[in-house]
């Protein structure tokens, strides 16, 4: 077969030392390998896949599926990995043989189309990083590839890249599932022992991030790495912060602090080394964002590069809106991490002094600051508790309870245990302190009291990162067990004892037991696998 016509953005145009025919990819019409950003515009535009908007940023539709698909993903039981896995309703297993059916009519599909590769790594540590190459069949996913993960800028180390994983997103190939065995049209097959990821039927562009996530939550603690779905921040003398927390919670806007660095705003990895971001962009939601709230993330809506998903746009003066949901509550945003000011130009930090971990308790009755000992930052960090209020999904009326383990249980490969021992290592070798900081509501639940003031909640925050809450006194809370500062900076003495601000005593009692035996229910899947003293903890 006669090689075909190949695009660099290098100087060189040159196959690389692993052309894409190492992938089983043949007879396309072209390839394009590590497009630039304005080289990609042109491509997407040419093949009207997206518009130009006004202000520079490239905006797509993702079809049908305008957030990710977590029953439509799916690993591959192999001899390798399937003894390390934790099997059940988050990680479902798909045969071997199915997977090779799948990928076979996909290698099918690809040939006669122009494919684009961008050849990158998911690790900001040259350590621990991983060489992965994304395969797409639209130019606008490459774009995406291209803003989230991290660039190879010299062509000399572009032309001999080797890639340890391979992943291939075809969003206008489906499946079928009477023959391949998926739920739906839509697939997201990761094989663990190939090192190869097949997303096919889904455009959303969060399936290609979460799906390399998954791949560092099953490879780096087999390294003695802790990896960690947060965000990061570090002051001006190097003090680190990490913060998790689930959709909702605060956990991109408190971390977004302009007196601190951001290292990463979603993913992470704690190395004997220290911090490391899995990323070199970031994947914001701009639903109803303000330039008030959000300045820098809002600018970055408005700048060429930066591409947008689902974001209405007029066709006559391509002005976006980020107010409209007409098409999605989940609109997004994906640029690189230089397009923030305070970006650290490394994505690497120094080990945690502090832990931050966010929850909403729409309940009302977890206090709004608490230090944790290791064994409760354990027990919360396996619970991951949040929870979601009217209006968020459908079906909603009323709070309810959300226990995400790790605070990401959809990209765990692992059993959480794993996850949680290596934080309470971590925490107890460089002393790290663990807050949890509820974002919830105050004064009664969801309906009755008042959200806790965004204001209130940064005071908090800067008081325990800065080390002001260090000669407080704390006393214990009755019901969880928490350490609750008796006072804060800036903050009303009142704010800071939830059990205060409700005006029924008796109905704050009964609602903190209550949410006190979901955690218990919640807890019992574990209970199994853990030390005593984590069974002790609630």
């Amino acid at each position: 077969m006669g090689r075909q016509p190949v695009t660099r953005n290098t100087p060189a145009a040159c196959q690389p030392t692993e052309p894409l025919e190492a992938q089983g990819i043949v007879n396309y019409t072209r390839v394009f390998y590590n497009l630039s950003e304005p080289r990609l515009y042109e491509q997407a535009i040419r093949r009207r896949e997206g518009l130009l908007a006004q202000s520079g940023p490239l905006v797509v539709r993702t079809g049908a599926y305008t957030g990710r698909a977590p029953n439509d993903k799916f690993l591959v039981r192999e001899p390798g990995s399937e003894d390390k896995i934790w099997w059940g309703e988050v990680n479902r297993p798909f045969t071997a043989r199915d997977f090779d059916r799948v990928h076979h009519r996909l290698l099918a599909y690809l040939q006669g189309r122009e494919i684009y590769v961008q050849d990158c790594y998911a690790g900001a540590d040259p350590d621990y990083r991983v060489p992965i190459r994304v395969i797409t069949e639209t130019a606008w996913q490459s774009l995406f590839a291209r803003n989230m993960f991290l660039r190879i800028e010299d062509s000399d180390e572009l032309n001999s890249f080797r890639p340890e994983f391979i992943l291939i997103a075809a969003p206008n190939f489906h499946a079928n599932p009477e023959v391949d065995h998926t739920r739906s049209e839509a697939f997201i097959l990761v094989h663990f022992g190939k090192k190869l990821i097949i997303i096919g039927g889904t455009g959303y562009g969060g399936e290609i991030k979460k799906s390399i996530f998954t791949v560092m939550n099953f490879a780096l603690p087999q390294k003695g790495v802790f990896p960690m779905h947060c965000s990061a921040n570090a002051g001006k003398n190097g003090d680190t912060a990490i913060f998790f927390g689930l959709s909702g919670t605060g956990k991109t806007s408190l971390s977004a602090d302009p007196e601190r660095i951001l290292v990463g705003d979603d993913e992470h990895g704690w190395s004997d080394n220290g911090i490391f971001n899995f990323e070199g962009g970031c994947y914001a939601k701009v639903i109803r964002l303000s330039p008030e709230a959000e300045p820098q993330i809002y600018q970055c809506t408005r700048r060429f590069g930066t591409l947008l998903e689902n974001v209405a746009i007029d066709v006559e003066t391509r002005r976006i809106d980020l107010d409209d949901d007409s098409l999605t509550e989940n609109t997004r945003a994906a640029y690189p991490i230089h397009f923030i000011d305070n970006a650290s130009p490394t994505g690497i930090a120094g080990h945690p002094r502090n832990i931050i971990m966010l929850t909403c308790d729409a309940f009302g009755v977890l206090p709004p600051i608490a230090r944790l000992t290791p064994e409760q930052a354990m027990y919360h960090f396996l619970s991951g508790y949040t929870a979601k209020v009217a209006g968020t999904e459908a079906g909603i009326v009323e709070p309810q309870a959300t226990f995400s383990t790790c605070f990401g249980a959809p990209f765990m490969a692992l059993p959480p245990t794993v996850y949680a021992g290596l934080l309470g290592e971590r925490m107890k070798k460089h002393r790290s302190v663990c807050w949890l900081i509820n974002t919830g509501w105050s004064g009664g639940g969801y309906g009755v009291g008042e959200r806790i003031r965004i204001e209130y909640t940064r005071r908090m925050v800067s008081a325990a990162l800065g080390g002001e809450l260090e000669s407080v006194p704390f006393e214990e809370e009755p019901f969880f067990g928490l350490s609750v500062p008796t006072r804060c900076p800036g903050v009303p003495d009142q704010v800071l004892r939830p059990a205060d601000t409700w005006p029924d005593r008796d109905a704050y009692r009964r609602q903190a037991e209550d949410l006190k035996n979901r955690f218990r229910n919640n807890f019992k899947a574990f209970e199994s696998q853990v030390e005593d003293a984590l069974r002790r903890v609630m």
